[in-house]
């Protein structure tokens, strides 16, 4: 029972120290104008607070990609990386996002335009758009993220109509407290604050009171003589603003309902019935400020499937983009402040990019392409968070196999390259960033030439994720039920291809082309397995250590023009041109091409001996393979095949030395016994047939 109590204390203080120290505190607006003046940020629009939010949990500049990665997209700090994002194009996206906010926040002109967040489904974007609203609640209960409003206070003391149950009215637009001041001397507490302010943008309120704010005002400045120092210390008080979700504060998801039963009504607010009977119709207390754009407001409104909306309905968002405004129903015009995130899919983007009745709101609209990943080792990565935020069984995965699912997923993804010197998947590999064994290859014009080849753009159709993650599922649950403790490519590739037709997002005029492509994986993962168990029987660290010095020695009388000692005579002779091209054409490195390879491993050892670091093929991944294969070579026609996928050869003591080795690869002691079998089979397939 004690432990059950300590334990009680223990959540109940952690909670308490996660709280604000001022959330349930009331302050003066006195208190605030100072507040302001010694910290100007508290006074952010949404754009700025949101732009700043991004910088605050962390940033790191990726040279390569030319963007800046925002840690809570790549390593997402507050949930110990459950909701990381991965993939290059991904991280574009983001970061194109995050410009057009703080281009907002300096008032380029996007603050005044919908980020629509363009992609196929399963691209993330959805995921992206709930991360940044999560990490919004976060940094608004922060320090760094603090954000005030008001409340009226005794008003029944004052308005003799005003209900008893109004006698102390919340902003219902959760405004700053800096509107309750006219716009004149509010821009003198503006240019003070400016002057404070060490941030890349200024901070600017031309806002006016809501209307029942309004109301209130006007009716005690006519109680006091228009004494605003009076009303403001006798009937306003300041309270923390925290964005809450759930409770509809500062942030506001918008999903479209029935097209016939839509009410614009949802989005700028409605007539509060129940006090109507009390203010009558026209009053603006009787007004019910719970429309999605009144509930956003000082925050986030994000709009899901946005384009399936009615033309008419979207209206809305001409002057809640444009002009920052909303004209509800029976009520004035009202200010909001909000980043109007919206989402749609390829579908509702062609339809509506298509009417030319949409053309005002297209104009106001900056779109964000959210395509899938076409790096398959970061789609991979995809998968493999999938399995760590499931409660997977005790099933092991495989090397290669999340990696193959991968590359399946890019292939349907990226276009057809119009060069005969790449391929469809070469050009997968080039993006995956694998271009040494590819010649010429050049991953910008690829990217370019799929640019202008796509329709939208390239990644923007092809197979989800969420498929692929689907059977992975059912293929660890199925391998489970047959007793198989681990997950291999080749049950995989058995259920992708089952379920290919049951998928309905497939069009079925792509199925032949999807089974063309599983069967391209099927053949790299079989030389991916065949160069697993050349590795494990291959695998000699002093004979590749030797037949790599003896290349680079040979190498380097080449390039010098010099001579080597022979190992068996001792005489000197000129550099063995039988032996450099057995290693190089490993690599399928063409005669017109050696110099270049030759050079390229000589200044690697070159740059490593300046460094002062030994040399070791094992560093260089290609020349490492290379050897690999050269000395698989020399050593296959001593292996029996055969023997490999012989159940009764299995406690043969070299078989075992084998499968050890590709356990040490990453391989269980099941999965290593088959893919033994499977590439032994294969080679003794290729050696009969040669």
């Amino acid at each position: 029972m004690t432990g059950d109590i300590d334990t009680l204390e223990i959540l109940s203080e952690e909670y308490r120290e996660s709280i604000p120290d001022d959330f349930r505190e009331t302050r003066t607006f006195t208190w605030y104008l100072q507040e302001v003046l010694d910290h100007p940020r508290i006074a952010r629009n949404a754009h700025q607070r949101v732009a700043d939010m991004f910088d605050f949990y962390g940033t790191e500049y990726n040279e390569d990609a030319g963007i800046v990665e925002y840690k809570l997209a790549t390593e997402d700090p507050l949930h110990e990386g459950e909701n990381t994002f991965f993939g290059r194009v991904i991280h574009e996206a983001i970061h194109e996002f995050v410009n057009k906010v703080k281009s907002g926040a300096r008032g380029l002109g996007p603050e005044k335009r919908i980020k629509l967040l363009l992609g196929p489904v399963g691209s993330g974007k959805s995921d992206f758009d709930r991360q940044v609203r999560h990490y919004y609640e976060d940094y608004t209960m922060r320090e760094e993220g603090r954000m005030y409003t008001f409340q009226w206070t005794n008003l029944c003391d004052i308005i003799d109509d005003q209900d008893p149950a109004d006698d102390h009215v919340r902003s219902p637009m959760n405004q700053d407290p800096l509107v309750l001041l006219p716009q004149a001397q509010r821009d003198q507490i503006l240019a003070q604050i400016n002057e404070n302010l060490d941030a890349p943008y200024t901070i600017r309120n031309e806002q006016a009171l809501d209307p029942a704010s309004e109301f209130y005002m006007d009716r005690l400045l006519e109680n006091y003589d228009d004494n605003l120092q009076t009303v403001l210390e006798n009937h306003v008080e300041i309270v923390r603003l925290v964005a809450n979700e759930n409770k509809r504060q500062c942030i506001e998801t918008f999903e479209p309902k029935d097209k016939k039963n839509q009410d614009e009504t949802e989005l700028t607010g409605d007539v509060n019935y129940s006090k109507i009977a009390i203010y009558g119709e026209s009053d603006p207390r009787a007004f019910d400020y719970s429309g999605a754009f009144c509930n956003a407001n000082r925050g986030i409104f994000s709009g899901e499937e946005l384009l399936k909306l009615q033309r008419e309905f979207l209206y809305d968002f001409l002057h809640a983009t444009q002009e920052q405004t909303i004209k509800p129903k029976n009520n004035p015009r009202m200010d909001i402040d909000q980043v109007i995130v919206g989402r749609t899919n390829m579908p509702e983007y062609r339809e509506k990019k298509g009417d030319e009745k949409m053309e005002a709101f297209n104009d106001r609209t900056k779109r964000i392409d959210f395509p899938y990943v076409l790096q398959y080792e970061e789609e991979a990565k995809i998968y493999g968070k999938m399995l760590r935020n499931a409660d997977v069984p005790d099933v092991h995965v495989e090397p290669h196999t999340l990696e193959m699912a991968g590359l399946f997923a890019v292939l349907t993804r990226i276009e057809q390259p119009s060069t005969e010197h790449v391929d469809l998947l070469q050009k997968a590999k080039a993006y995956n960033g694998e271009t040494d064994d590819i010649d010429d290859v050049d991953v910008k014009k690829l990217q370019d030439e799929a640019a202008t080849s796509a329709d939208i753009g390239e990644g923007m159709d092809g197979i989800s994720p969420r498929f692929i993650g689907d059977e992975i599922a059912e293929t660890i649950m199925d391998s489970m039920h047959r007793g198989r403790q681990f997950l291999a490519p080749l049950t995989m590739f058995n259920h992708l291809e089952t379920n290919l037709e049951n998928h309905g997002s497939i069009p079925e005029e792509n199925l032949e082309r999807y089974h063309r492509y599983l069967e391209m994986v099927r053949e790299e993962y079989k030389e991916r397995a065949i160069e697993d168990v050349r590795h494990a029987l291959a695998y000699d660290l002093d004979e590749i250590q030797r037949q790599g010095e003896k290349y680079m020695d040979h190498v380097m009388a080449y390039i010098d023009d010099d001579t080597v000692e022979d190992e068996i005579t001792g005489r000197e002779s000129g550099p063995d041109e039988k032996f450099l091209r057995s290693v190089e054409e490993k690599l399928d490195i063409p005669e017109d091409r050696k110099d270049d390879f030759r050079q390229e491993v000589s200044n690697w050892v070159s740059r490593r001996a300046r460094e002062g670091t030994s040399f070791s093929p094992q560093d260089n991944e290609r020349l490492r393979r290379a050897l690999e294969r050269k000395l698989w070579e020399d050593k296959k026609h001593n292996i029996n095949f055969s023997a490999l996928v012989s159940a009764g050869e299995l406690d043969d003591e070299e078989r075992n030395a084998w499968i050890d080795a590709l356990v040490d690869q990453g391989y269980s002691l099941e999965g290593a016994k088959e893919v033994l079998e499977f590439a032994g089979a294969e080679v003794a397939k290729a050696e009969m047939e040669e």
